[in-house]
């Protein structure tokens, strides 16, 4: 479903952020990109949803290049960022409805969505409301119920539990779950190891752009840790 190809990225003065990066995610994984800060992982993924141009390698969603077929891609990928940035002077529902209609999601299916996932995340009775009066992780649950709206084929998550409380993360992860099972891929950074190593079936480790772990997660933690091969690698 991803495939990223000796990708590299480059900022103003030759710092290169990430350095010849080879991964591959398949439909039905749950895969983790774990690393310090700074170590590459908002640079890779923001580039794999085409945010950021880059010049050397390349990347494929679903056999098509983020370059040569940006729109395309974007039709079957869902990308939410660390820290959302959503339209605030809209409510939560002309948000969702806004979101719905860029994806040509018929009124009926969005109608059944917003439902579901704004009564699972407990936000259904503050839709009404504008967003600027929302709380930090209120904007997450409805960043999270905006990218899940068109059923997206690769789930793209950039540290996607901060902010939220135990209740929606538990949540989240069902959901995370479930898409893998009928047949999406997730990539996803975070910095909770525990909840890479037990809902990843894959795993990245990423240290000053260079890959230096990767493979199913028994591999990668064999009898240790991930908490602790993360710490000795990095």
């Amino acid at each position: 479903m991803l495939t990223i190809r000796n990708f590299s990225k480059s900022y103003k003065g030759g710092n290169k952020a990430v350095d010849c990066l080879n991964l591959k995610i398949d439909s039905g994984d749950i895969f983790g990109f774990i690393g310090h800060n700074g170590a590459g992982k908002t640079t890779t993924i923001r580039s794999v949803v085409g945010v950021l141009d880059f010049e050397e390698g390349e990347i494929f969603i679903n056999g098509m290049s983020i370059k040569e077929k940006p729109i395309e891609c974007k039709r079957i990928t869902a990308y939410i960022p660390d820290n959302p940035d959503l339209y605030e002077h809209l409510s939560g529902i002309a948000y969702l409805n806004f979101i719905a209609d860029i994806f040509e999601i018929s009124r009926s299916d969005r109608e059944t969505l917003i439902e579901k996932y704004a009564g699972e995340f407990e936000l259904m009775d503050n839709l009404g409301a504008s967003i600027s009066s929302y709380s930090h992780g209120m904007k997450q649950k409805l960043a999270i119920i905006g990218a899940l709206i068109h059923s997206p084929k690769l789930l793209v998550l950039d540290e996607p539990f901060v902010g939220l409380d135990p209740k929606a993360s538990h949540t989240l992860k069902k959901i995370m779950a479930k898409l893998v099972k009928e047949g999406s891929a997730i990539f996803f950074s975070t910095h909770v190891l525990e909840v890479a190593e037990k809902l990843c079936n894959k795993i990245a480790i990423i240290k000053k752009g260079k890959l230096v772990a990767c493979g199913t997660t028994e591999e990668v933690t064999g009898d240790h840790s991930l908490e602790d091969v993360f710490l000795e690698l990095t």
